[in-house]
């Protein structure tokens, strides 16, 4: 049973995903964690993350476009690891609310609520006629990967403040969407280093069934969604991005994750 619904969700949420840039680890490591210990759960999506941005890769790598890759990723990588520091000194401050619903208790930290606050306000400029104005200028690029990587690194959800960024580059579609899953990859690699302890022979060997399933199941879904890049405009894109945007902050704000 589990391995069906692990490789489901992995289907629908890497098909999904494709377009927003951002969403698969958010939405897979609960189902995981509803099968296996939450430590585990997070490293058994990060391989499954992994693997799948680089099948999207090998499918619409050669769209991306370098030189936001490098003046943006790089930042990007860096500061991810400066806010994922901070995160670590920020443990002690207090939750700002603590509730229980549905059997689980949820709780809504300061770093939690000011990321959640934050996305909301990309996406009310992705969804208002700011939109349409907004664009970012090159030499800017190194500023936003600082920022959506610290935060990111702060929040563990940086995909969404990656692509709330690259999106108001004037980026062509396929460029926005390889663009972020080329850092996304760099990303994935160097927060594989932290996770490093957690992978042993046993912890692979005893899942491998279902780390197989799950990353077929994703490479899949991003094999039918690639069918559909050329039949989704622009600014369909845009609205994948904003309302995953409202999801996750929803999500973060309400201490669901």
């Amino acid at each position: 049973m589990e391995l069906i619904v692990i490789a489901l969700v992995s289907f629908v949420a890497s098909g999904l995903t494709l377009f927003s840039g951002f969403g698969l680890g958010t939405i897979l490591t609960p189902v995981f964690a509803l099968f296996f210990p939450v430590d585990v759960a997070i490293a058994l999506t990060a391989v499954v993350h992994l693997a799948n941005n680089f099948f999207k890769l090998v499918l619409l790598g050669k769209f991306a476009d370098k030189d936001v890759v490098v003046r943006f990723g790089v930042p990007a990588i860096l500061s991810a690891m400066a806010g994922a520091w901070l995160l670590n000194q920020l443990t002690t401050l207090p939750a700002l609310l603590s509730y229980h619903a549905f059997g689980k208790q949820f709780v809504v930290t300061p770093v939690k609520f000011f990321i959640a606050l934050l996305m909301l306000l990309f996406a009310w400029v992705e969804f208002s006629s700011l939109a349409e104005k907004v664009t970012v200028d090159k030499k800017y690029l190194p500023l936003g990967g600082v920022l959506s990587g610290f935060f990111g690194g702060l929040s563990g959800n940086q995909g969404a403040l990656r692509s709330a960024f690259l999106i108001r580059c004037n980026l062509e579609k396929q460029a926005f969407i390889a663009t972020g899953v080329l850092i996304a990859c760099l990303i994935d690699i160097s927060r594989l280093l932290f996770y490093r302890e957690r992978f042993t022979y046993a912890l692979v060997s005893e899942n491998l069934w279902t780390l197989v399933a799950a990353i077929l199941a994703a490479f899949l879904g991003v094999f039918i969604g690639a069918r559909l890049v050329e039949k989704i405009t622009m600014k369909a894109v845009q609205v994948a991005v904003a309302v995953g945007l409202v999801i996750i902050a929803l999500l973060l704000g309400s201490g669901a994750i």
